[in-house]
């Protein structure tokens, strides 16, 4: 079932100030200014008004999930997810279209209990997103045509195999449902459904669940951003006003299933590494013990690096791969988790005991006021880092509304929370985690069997639904609404300064909350380490944080807890980094631990060897995932294994590091004149150059090693390659080759290009692929661009009986854009669109902006990059399309990759006009049964 996480580890989240750990104290509640009225249909409606850029979220929620489907009907709520997306009588066509082209994010979920749309944009396109949603609301019925329900059905069953059957562990959860809940409990059943259900469904069955759960009085729309109140309510009531209300639709009550006795299942899968799951029953959403059991999960698995669970298994004895608990809740039940991935040779019995060991000692002794504290600080700090963005205040305002009846619930939620005393915590833990139990071991060994996909014959609606009158408008629904004016935007004013150490550092001021974040750019990677060493960048990164010279990991992580600050340091391909986020009002602790771990980390032996067996356990689980295989291969395909973008990290590279290879690594790159640091939020530029010249005076300056980049393997004719994944339910298909280093002049052009080929969801991959063909659940394709030239790749997950004929469309596609079909008026006007109006989204977040910015550090871009992107863009011309694609995309000079089942596709798959070329190979890109060598 799925649930609702209430806290996230204490080290990403920001907390407010506190008096001495563990004294309880009352919660700082942000004080969100929100509206909320009902139209007389029932249509509840709640406004929070927000200027700070120019973006606004319209978020709906209809009560209606899984549960309230019928026994043999289940999966609807998540078709439904999919059908609202299809088209309505007033606009006929996929949804995305309309508001795409405004540069907004589009998306919706479906839960147990609820059923979400949303769409964030520029507060120009408010009035077509509300159109769009309300013709969705009063008129889907009428285009709901069999064709359609038939697409989506197959799009619904590529999901299914994309997200449960082909990925590892992807059936554990079924298997728990059905364990947990009894026969006819809504709950029993997964949200994504039954394939035999989905294939049964006719468009009566579909079209009576519509009708039901569909309306306006079983719904809630909030708009949280940049909009005139008054303004937004005329439309909301013109739009939605005069759809007709449903039948009141009845209130399923908790229901919280009782264990008798424990019970253990074990299912076997093709994983590296076995996996233990323990469930037990909890409490319903806003039950009293919701908030005690919070805390207890967040005590047991989640506190970054202090929590009891890491601290026993993993930082101790080294006996876990991963370790977590959580405790979700929903309307009629809740559920708490703990989850336990072993380590290679570990028993899961033997975890499974520690595991419990941690939990008796909290049954016995209770938490710390500290740990409880810390928790707290953590959930008051989500809330203030959630205000920064539209899309999260409107789905934040809506679960509060929807769950509660009020959006503002959320205070006393909060006030709840902060009442916890270890004491509570206790209780619970002894109340709850009891020996009735449902365990679940996930055993490495050949994968579950798949139900058969049969064609159903679908009866027709067996069950009565509502009538519903129809609509009487007073104005002209059919006509879509045209944007207002683009609202200006100008990204914040970058002013720099140079420290005194050479330092280059980057300002932009933000003063709407009281949030810093400083983002330090170093410009070296894994690419400017020498061949075999692959992973140290990674390695370094995460050896960082790991403890200083006057701090070990665990006191370390405790000073970022109190204060709730995140510290993040990272090292990837091209670029290093250590990154913070705080309040302002401890600017001056942060950046204490921030320059303590910049300047003088310990790179603990012990940690190293902790972190490595970590790195070997997360690489040999590449393997049970064919898109991690793919991640792995292409590149080796692409720039041969002796080219630092075609090298991987692997057991040989990451079990030959030493802590000698991390410190002359770190030593080398991290240096004031190879690296930049980024700072954004409520600051001054002479206020934290002040404070970072004394913070950074003893950082010196070293020679920086340069990356070593030889030129890519020169392109052959096309050539495919297989990797078995035996059993797998789909097959992952990535097209490409060689593309263009990010200074290129072409960038814009191949940027409005690859939306138009396959960057965006109304793009000709995916609209082929999957809203046509029903092959995928998505396919998209992108341009990697780096110091070098990054790689090209197309393609996504296919349905396994369909990979040939998945190919020839990908490839069709990849031809057809620089010769028969080159970009019409109108895709060549939407991709610009997209880029241009959902550019000011960028800059939501501290964090968000602080990313955006590192370009300039990176690539070397001028300060007025940004406020020259949307002219860039719009000079581009269809000519510039035809021209770049025609130019970095060659289709008889593709790399073709599949990872999937042999036996199901090989023969097939010869049958390709470079079929013949056809080589196989192993999950790590080494040649097979005579399949050829690597370049």
């Amino acid at each position: 079932m799925p649930s609702r996480r209430r806290f996230a580890p204490v080290a990403l989240l920001l907390a407010l100030a506190a008096p001495a750990l563990g004294q309880q104290r009352a919660p700082q509640i942000p004080d969100l200014k929100v509206e909320k009225y009902t139209l007389p249909n029932g249509l509840e409606v709640i406004l929070h008004e927000n200027h700070s850029t120019p973006v606004v979220g319209v978020n709906i929620w209809y009560k209606v999930g899984s549960k309230d489907e019928k026994a043999g009907r289940t999966g609807f709520a998540h078709l439904f997810e999919h059908m609202m997306f299809q088209g309505s009588e007033h606009y006929d066509k996929e949804y995305f279209g309309p508001i795409e082209k405004l540069g907004a994010q589009i998306n919706g979920s479906t839960s147990t209990d609820r059923t979400n749309y949303y769409e964030t944009l520029p507060s120009n396109g408010l009035e077509r997103a509300l159109w769009l949603e309300a013709d969705r609301m009063g008129f889907l019925l009428p285009a709901l045509t069999q064709a359609k329900l038939d697409n989506q059905r197959d799009v619904v069953k590529n999901e299914r195999r994309q997200r449960v059957d082909n990925v590892p562990y992807g059936q554990a959860q079924e298997k728990l449902l059905e364990a947990l809940y009894p026969p006819g409990h809504p709950y029993h059943h997964s949200v994504i459904g039954s394939l035999a259900d989905l294939a049964a469904a006719s468009r009566d069955d579909v079209a009576g669940f519509f009708r039901t759960y569909y309306a306006p009085s079983n719904a809630s729309l909030v708009l949280a951003g940049d909009f005139k109140p008054e303004e937004a309510k005329a439309l909301v009531a013109k739009y939605f006003g005069p759809l007709p209300p449903a039948p009141p639709v009845a209130k399923l009550k908790p229901n919280v299933p009782k264990l008798g006795a424990p019970k253990s299942l074990t299912m076997t899968d093709k994983v590296a590494l076995a996996r233990a799951t323990i469930t037990w029953p909890s409490v319903e959403r806003g039950h009293a013990d919701e908030a005690p059991l919070d805390v207890l999960a967040a005590v047991l698995g989640q506190l970054d690096k202090e929590n009891r669970l890491f601290r026993a298994m993993i930082y101790d004895k080294q006996v876990a791969a991963n370790v977590a608990s959580f405790h979700g809740t929903s309307d009629l039940s809740g559920t708490f988790n703990v989850s336990i991935t072993a380590r290679p040779g570990q028993k899961l019995d033997d975890l499974v005991a520690m595991a419990d060991a941690q939990i008796d000692r909290l049954i016995k002794d209770g938490p710390t006021p500290e740990e409880v504290a810390k928790v707290q600080n953590a959930e008051e700090s989500r809330l203030i880092l959630g205000l920064q963005s539209a899309t999260r205040v409107s789905d934040f305002l809506n679960s509060y509304n929807v769950g509660y009846g009020d959006p503002l619930a959320y205070k006393d939620e909060i006030k709840r929370l902060f009442a916890v005393t270890p004491a509570d915590v206790k209780r619970v833990a002894a109340q709850y985690l009891t020996p009735n139990r449902v365990r679940l071991d996930v055993l490495p060994g050949a994968p579950a069997q798949r139900a058969p996909e049969v064609d159903v014959e679908r009866k027709g609606q067996e069950v009565a639904s509502p009538t519903i009158p129809p609509v009487k408008d007073t104005f002209d629904r059919s006509k879509m609404p045209e944007p207002g004016p683009t609202p200006a935007f100008s990204p914040p004013p970058i002013v720099r300064r140079t420290l005194s150490n050479g330092l280059e550092v980057l300002v932009a001021e933000r003063h709407e909350l009281p949030i810093l974040t400083m983002n330090l750019v170093v410009k070296g990677g894994d690419v400017t380490n020498p061949e075999g060493k692959e992973g140290l960048a990674s390695m370094a990164a995460d050896l960082m944080t790991e403890g200083t010279d006057s701090r070990d990991a665990l006191k370390l992580a405790g000073e970022l807890s109190e204060i709730g600050a995140s510290l993040n340091a990272t090292g990837g391909l091209e670029s290093s980094g250590l990154s913070l986020t705080t309040l302002t009002k401890h600017t001056g602790k942060a950046l204490d631990l921030f320059t303590d771990v910049l300047l003088h980390p310990s790179f603990p032996a012990k940690d190293l060897e902790r972190l490595r067996k970590q790195k070997l356990a997360q690489i040999l689980r590449r393997a049970d995932s064919a898109p991690a295989i793919a991640g792995e291969v292409f590149p080796k395909l692409l720039y041969s294994q002796s080219h630092p973008y075609g090298r991987t990290d692997s057991a040989k590279t990451v079990g030959g590091l030493t802590r000698e290879d991390v410190v002359d690594f770190y030593k080398s790159i991290f240096a004031p004149n190879n690296a930049a640091l980024v700072v954004v939020g409520d600051t001054t530029p002479e206020r934290i150059t002040t404070l970072l010249e004394v913070a950074l005076k003893g950082w010196k300056s070293a020679e920086a090693p340069k990356a070593k980049l030889p030129e890519p393997p020169p392109a052959q004719g096309t050539t495919l390659y297989l990797v078995d994944k035996p059993a797998a339910a789909q097959s992952v298909l990535a097209v490409g080759g060689v593309g263009i280093n990010r200074a290129t002049p072409d960038y814009f052009a191949l940027s409005v290009m690859n939306g138009i080929l396959g960057g965006q969801f109304s793009s000709r991959i995916n609209l082929n692929l999957r809203e046509d063909k029903g092959y995928t659940y998505g396919a998209r394709s992108s341009f990697a661009f780096r110091q070098g030239p990054g790689p090209f790749e197309a393609g996504g997950s296919v349905q396994t009986a369909v990979t040939k004929e998945a190919l020839v469309e990908l490839v069709k596609e990849l031809a057809e854009i620089s010769t028969s079909r080159p970009a019409t008026p109108a895709e060549l006007a939407f991709s610009k669109d997209r880029l241009i109006k959902g550019f000011p989204s960028r800059f939501e977040t501290t964090f968000g902006q602080a990313g955006t910015l590192a370009e300039l550090v990176l690539f070397k871009l001028p300060d007025d990059y940004f406020t020259t992107y949307q002219s860039k863009v719009e000079a581009i011309t269809a000519d510039d399309v035809t021209r770049v694609a025609r130019k970095y995309i060659d289709p008889a000079k593709l790399v073709v990759l599949v990872v999937g089942d042999r036996k199901a596709i090989e023969a097939k798959l010869k049958e390709l006009p470079y079929g013949s070329t056809l080589k196989l190979l192993d999950a790590e890109g080494n040649p097979v049964e005579g399949g050829g060598a690597l370049r």
